[in-house]
């Protein structure tokens, strides 16, 4: 009676009415974020397929390079992916060799094709695997009891030199001292500094991009433009924020093939990795893919 005197009965209506609007709303604001996750997802995997395809392409223009050039078809005698604890065993491994002065060739080659004549002396017709597996490091010794090569996180300038022992250092494989490494990705930023394995800081966001285009809506082209001024605007972000970063650490820069040259400017290293989802776990998988060395038996 009360309610209906003050009008509170009618008030009370309108708040539930409201309510019922506002779960609908968000149950469509729900439906809406899962499908733009969905759009970013099926993005993703076409990024990570096209990544796939281009390796797959340089795999076979190499080889048709070999075969016009009348060389023998090589292959490398096995392939191994260290991670963790087992890429400071196999370092320790050759830290350990040692032999007589000039027994042992140390070098690191540069993605350029381009082979030392000290490693066609200590690889002989084999010294092409090398070129293949570049940027990396190489090793071997006179008497063939090694012959190997990894690829290089943290790659220093190239050498190539005979001494009585392997010549390399752990930062070049493992995260050793304070460095920042910072996923970039067209609608994702995550950076962390690092005392090793340790992450000390951590900063990340994600922008939202128009996912697909609808018939009905934009022009291709209007769309295309839109997008592309989301990734610049996004873009601009992750400069800012590296800027920011600590200046008296190395930096590595890791993500999206297509978008690293915009911001690798002031990089010690880039690397594309596939890392995805929200930006802090995404770091973490971007951690372990860039540290991650292959092995390859030459």
């Amino acid at each position: 009676m009360f309610d209906e005197l003050f009008g509170r009965a009618e008030l009370k209506e309108r708040i539930e009415t409201l309510e019922d609007e506002k779960a609908d709303l968000q149950d469509r604001l729900e439906a809406e974020r899962e499908r733009r996750k969905d759009a970013v997802t099926d993005r993703q995997a076409a990024e990570r397929r096209v990544n796939e395809l281009e390796d797959r392409i340089t795999q076979l223009r190499d080889r048709i390079d070999r075969l016009e050039d009348g060389e023998q078809t090589l292959s490398y005698r096995r392939r191994e992916r260290l991670a963790g604890e087992r890429v400071g065993d196999v370092l320790d491994r050759l830290a350990s060799l040692e032999g007589q002065p000039e027994s042992v060739l140390t070098a690191v080659v540069a993605d350029d094709h381009r082979i030392p004549d000290a490693l066609r002396e200590g690889f002989g017709e084999r010294a092409a695997l090398i070129s293949r597996a570049a940027p990396c490091l190489a090793v071997t010794d006179d008497a063939g009891m090694v012959s190997a090569a990894f690829d290089i996180p943290n790659p220093p300038e190239p050498f190539a030199r005979w001494s009585d022992g392997v010549e390399l250092e752990r930062s070049w494989f493992e995260p050793t001292g304070r460095f920042t490494l910072a996923l970039v990705r067209s609608d994702l930023f995550a950076m962390g500094v690092y005392e090793g394995r340790e992450r000390t800081a951590f900063h990340g966001f994600d922008s939202e991009l128009k996912s697909n285009h609808s018939k009905g809506g934009f022009s291709q082209s209007r769309f295309e433009r839109i997008r592309d001024g989301q990734i610049d605007t996004h873009l601009g972000r992750c400069q800012e924020a590296l800027a920011e970063r600590p200046g008296d650490a190395p930096l590595f820069v890791v993500g999206e093939r297509s978008v690293l040259g915009a911001v690798s400017d002031a990089a010690d290293a880039t690397a594309a990795v596939d890392a995805t989802g929200e930006p802090e776990p995404a770091l973490e998988q971007a951690f372990e893919d860039f540290w991650t060395v292959t092995l390859y038996g030459i």
